[in-house]
């Protein structure tokens, strides 16, 4: 039964809870984490660990996207961003650093760095430098997961696919099944992703209605979540990420019958900072996760242990702050590899480190060895 609050005569809001507000509750026979699978199949594409990486150029160099295929997860290339705008790409992502690194004391919010984020992303994308890079990842046999706004689907895609590209992520902070614009055509995904040759992955969602309606687009995974963004204090919209899960899993078990049995999966994207968070998004319904501020202290990472999300760089209204490293994080020689990030071992005890090792064991410990399974284990609430 959902819970709703009277906060004024005539007016009620649901009490939502996030991750940091349940816990899991282990009550069956306990296992070796030895024996746990925590492979995730999603399409024709199988992927040891349920890992994707948030399409930032914070992160993703070629290197890095090539390492995540490598360490059995998969890395996400934002098409929009540096990467076909640059042609100096480590020269442009070092500017950032520098800029927000020598303004981090006197402004938080890193808005001098926002500011030259805008400027390199006023550059035209360069489509043959774009594919340039893209086929240097596909070459190394990972898989290509490449990123496109609702806006811009429809001019990047088909150029994207052609390039390469194995999965297209359509994503924004927030999307619908189909995309309004005054003066342009709508984007209708259904007849969108119905048009392409390879699988789809869209969001973000919200909640139970939305997240059935992308489902009904035919896309292969929706996206639960906007990742790490200002949308509470810009646009007075937050995302609980355990009910929004929870909601987005009961969406699918709907369509599930709706359609006598066509999965889509659910990745989470937000409030995922250690492995205890990851444990809990499974455990609401989640298949995967989309990491973004853990796996930049990576030696791999491409801002050196900055962090910024893609919104940071819109043009008119960015949503994401562009933050330091913290001190003494990620000089080249101190930095945790992305392997030691994902799987350990582990030289911290909060969770930061070998992220699905720490799964595995949430996992073990209450006696479930695959994630699907994992999904009823028992919740708490504890606020």
């Amino acid at each position: 039964m959902r819970d709703y609050v009277e906060i004024g005569v005539g007016r009620e809001a649901r009490r939502t809870y996030h991750l940091e507000d349940i816990a899991i509750v282990p009550s069956r026979r306990t296992r070796s984490s030895q024996d746990v699978d925590t492979t995730w199949h999603i399409d024709a594409y199988t992927f040891d660990i349920p890992v994707m990486s948030h399409p930032t150029d914070a992160l993703a160099s070629p290197e890095f996207v090539i390492e995540m295929g490598q360490r059995g997860g998969l890395g996400v290339i934002n098409a929009e961003g540096l990467w076909g705008r640059q042609q100096d790409l480590d020269a442009a992502i070092a500017r950032v650093v520098d800029t927000v690194n020598a303004d981090e004391l006197l402004d938080f919010s890193g808005t001098k760095a926002i500011e030259l984020l805008q400027e390199l992303h006023s550059a035209p994308v360069d489509h043959d430098l774009l594919a340039e890079r893209i086929g240097q990842v596909r070459d190394s046999g990972a898989t290509v997961a490449v990123r496109v706004s609702p806006q811009r689907a429809r001019e990047f895609a088909p150029k994207m696919i052609k390039a390469g590209a194995e999965l297209l992520i359509i994503q924004g902070t927030m999307i619908s099944a189909e995309h309004v614009a005054t003066g342009g055509e709508p984007l209708n995904l259904k007849e969108f992703i119905g048009s392409l040759e390879v699988p789809v992955i869209a969001g973000g969602v919200t909640d139970y209605v939305t997240a059935l309606h992308l489902m009904r687009t035919g896309a292969a995974g929706v996206i639960v979540g906007g990742g790490t963004n200002t949308n509470e204090f810009a646009l007075g919209i937050e995302v609980p990420m355990a009910t929004a899960i929870a909601d987005v899993a009961a969406a699918r078990r709907e369509y599930l019958d709706e359609t006598g049995g066509r999965y889509v999966h659910i990745i989470a994207d937000g409030e995922l900072e250690t492995s205890g968070d990851v444990a809990k998004a499974i455990a609401c319904g989640a298949d995967a996760v989309m990491l973004g501020t853990p796996l930049a202290p990576a030696a791999e990472a491409a801002a050196g242990g900055a962090y910024w999300p893609a919104v940071a760089a819109h043009p008119r209204f960015p949503r994401g702050l562009v933050e330091a490293a913290p001190f003494g994080q990620n000089q080249s020689e101190q930095a945790p590899s992305l392997e030691k990030i994902l799987q350990g071992p582990s030289t911290e005890p909060f969770g930061n480190q070998n992220i699905v090792g720490g799964l595995r064991r949430a996992m073990a410990k209450c006696g479930y060895t695959d994630l699907k399974a994992f999904q009823k284990v028992g919740l708490s609430v504890n606020r």
